[in-house]
């Protein structure tokens, strides 16, 4: 038998709330909460799962995605 990588994506979404002036101050917010681990997706709403066979040969953009 042969060795393979594979690799598993998932995404996954979850609305959170927050106060802002506008819309780009709204953005900043979450994302500076995000990194500080305020915002955890924990488990989050499961939006999509898909599997690749990653091929040493080729780069990251040629990776043949499978949707499950």
């Amino acid at each position: 038998m042969k060795k393979y990588t594979i690799v598993i994506e998932e995404t996954v979404a979850e609305e959170f709330e927050i106060q802002a002036k506008n819309e780009a101050d709204a953005v900043e917010k979450a994302m500076q909460k995000y990194k500080a681990a305020e915002f955890v997706l924990e488990p989050g709403v499961l939006q999509n799962v898909r599997v690749a066979l990653v091929k040493p040969d080729k780069d990251d953009s040629e990776i043949e995605w499978i949707e499950f």
